[in-house]
């Protein structure tokens, strides 16, 4: 019991963590599993962990979602921008082809390469704001980009952050836009795990809870603490940490 547990929070964290953030979950859960195999994990707790990130970020931005008046225009946005990853994500997984690239070698290379593309996207400083600058076109520009999120090792944050980078946002209505892009995108992982667990008998217990509640607060806490910090400081701690990761990934593949 006591182990299942810790195994639960832990999964929690990383799932939490490395959501919202420009690090590559997948890269994480790859590395973590690589040391240690989880016999907690399964279907119903990966759901639950996505369920506790979707429900954090919709309370994060509760007040910008439920004031549909004056947010009508962005919530539209964010709806268009998003039927590009979810378009095509279903078809991938509808297909299978999703788990031809699952590998930990792909994970390692775009860990990689996607770090040093988000260290070029962010040297610069720029200004726009979501306020004045978010259109159809640059919204769209960004949701193509969020469909290498589905290549393990790409990081969905990161690669949106980086469109909304080339664009010219600032760092914090980059992380904004991401934040926002990844309700439709939690929203369809879910729905396409829910529709999976059908095929499986359910059962209901105290670590579902547990997974639910505790990736909440990590996933909240991640969000909060991510927003404080980009408003003072660049990309280029994740960009490093990415690339440490990378390195690792490739020591224990050669």
């Amino acid at each position: 019991m006591f182990q299942n547990i810790i195994e639960v929070l832990i999964l929690s964290a990383i799932q939490g963590i490395s959501e919202f953030l420009p690090i590559s979950s997948s890269a994480h859960l790859i590395l973590v599993s690589s040391l240690y195999e989880f016999k907690s994990n399964s279907l119903l707790i990966d759901i639950s962990l996505h369920l506790g990130s979707l429900l954090a970020i919709i309370y994060f931005f509760r007040n910008d979602l439920l004031d549909v008046k004056n947010n009508k225009r962005l919530l539209g946005l964010v709806i268009f921008g998003s039927i590009p990853l979810i378009f095509t994500g279903y078809i991938l997984y509808s297909t299978d082809l999703i788990y031809s690239i699952r590998n930990v070698k792909v994970i390692a290379w775009t860990t990689l390469i996607f770090a040093i593309i988000l260290y070029i996207a962010d040297k610069s400083r720029f200004d726009k704001k979501i306020s004045t600058s978010l259109n159809y076109q640059s919204i769209l520009f960004i949701g193509l980009f969020q469909i290498l999120s589905l290549v393990p090792g790409v990081s969905r944050a990161g690669i949106t952050i980086t469109a909304a980078r080339i664009l010219k946002f600032n760092r914090y209505d980059s992380s904004k836009v991401s934040f926002l892009l990844s309700i439709p995108a939690l929203s369809g992982a879910s729905f396409l795990g829910l529709k999976d667990l059908f095929n499986e008998s359910i059962n209901l217990n105290y670590l579902v809870f547990l997974a639910i509640v505790s990736s909440f607060i990590f996933s909240f806490l991640t969000v909060k603490f991510f927003l404080d910090y980009i408003n003072k400081f660049s990309m280029n701690a994740f960009v490093i940490y990415r690339i440490l990761i990378a390195l690792v990934l490739f020591y224990i593949i050669y």
